[in-house]
């Protein structure tokens, strides 16, 4: 449904944009991820025709953003961080008079136009005036619009910004329902946002794709398959040494106990060796109660700041952290 292949974009000497390839399918949800100035913006603004790139390709739908503009417009929904909005319209007007820009025909305006306010609740303030709405409220008028013509793609940009935690929990709800209906790209540095609506991720970083997978194979990308946690009743220090001993345990880290005389472990392996067998036999055959063994994961949150403070120059996950490098937090408009 979307393909991006090499898409750079160039101010005077700054590059926004660095040689950006990815791709959508139909129906999916896509979390397209990066720190503040990282190119996410721009990279929207581009798909959505609002912005000529200096090079590479992408495809909406079959169309080509640069031949074919209009044809990508007419196929996709578009929510910038803050909605264009017309603040002395009623929200059903305002909805009505976008129908119209956008083609839907007059026979069909009234149901679609209905339709948006159900999915978008927006049904207790149709008739105020989008001025007097609170920022919750605008933001939900902004996605209304962008999915009133039932579009093929849409492509949502910080679509939760500043809104209250209630107001945020039932915006990810509503776009978690349009996926599969739409395809979904979601542009953000709000990691809950992804973890809770997203099946795949792309982190951008210095206008770079620096990842790009499921947060589960991200995870075992960073951290490995060997990477696990061993809880035992007894006392740290012998546990520990014990524990170092075994063959083909790279790294060992005492973390906090969990009560109950209880001291707990992460352990790293040899990449591809399975650990959990020879270390709950050494635990248990020393005479000490095993009370947890488990595999270690990475949150979003600890993939995104591993990668995005990493030197990346080839588009692939580090496999171990690099020193920490300064990100560029501004972004050409």
């Amino acid at each position: 449904m979307i393909e991006v292949v090499n898409l750079t974009k160039r101010y005077g000497r700054h590059t926004a944009v660095d040689g950006v390839s990815f791709s959508v399918q139909k129906g999916e949800i896509l979390g397209f991820l990066g720190p503040n100035g990282a190119g996410k913006t721009t990279t929207m603004r581009i798909l959505t025709c609002y912005l000529p790139a200096t090079e590479g390709t992408a495809r909406v739908a079959g169309f080509d953003v640069f031949d074919q503009p209009l044809e990508v417009k007419r196929r996709i929904g578009y929510i910038p961080e803050t909605p264009p909005l017309y603040p002395d319209m009623e929200v059903a007007d305002f909805l009505g008079f976008c129908a119209k820009i956008k083609g839907v025909p007059g026979k069909d305006r009234p149901r679609r136009i209905d339709e948006a306010i159900e999915k978008t609740r927006l049904g207790d303030v149709r008739h105020k005036h989008i001025g007097k709405l609170s920022k919750g409220y605008r933001q939900r008028v902004g996605l209304a619009q962008a999915i009133l013509a039932s579009p093929d793609v849409l492509i949502l940009d910080e679509p939760t910004a500043g809104l209250d935690p209630k107001q945020i929990l039932e915006t990810r709800e509503l776009i978690k329902s349009l996926g599969g209906e739409h395809t979904i790209i979601l542009s953000t540095h709000i990691l809950p946002e992804v973890e809770v609506t997203c099946g795949r991720v792309v982190i951008i970083n210095r206008g770079k794709v620096v990842a790009e997978d499921t947060p589960a194979n991200l995870t075992a990308r960073l951290r490995g398959s060997g990477g696990l946690r061993v809880e035992a009743r007894g006392d740290t220090g012998p546990l520990f040494d014990l524990l170092r001993a075994v063959p083909g345990v790279v790294a060992l880290r005492p973390k906090a106990d969990g009560g109950d005389g209880i001291s707990a472990f992460e352990v790293d392996a040899e990449a591809g060796r399975d650990l959990r067998g020879d270390l709950s036999r050494v635990v248990v055959g020393a005479g000490f109660d095993l009370v947890g063994l488990s595999r270690l994961g990475m949150s979003l949150e600890e993939i995104f700041l591993q990668i995005t403070t990493t030197d990346s120059t080839n588009g692939e996950a580090p496999e171990a952290p690099a020193p920490a490098a300064t990100v560029d937090t501004t972004e050409a408009s």
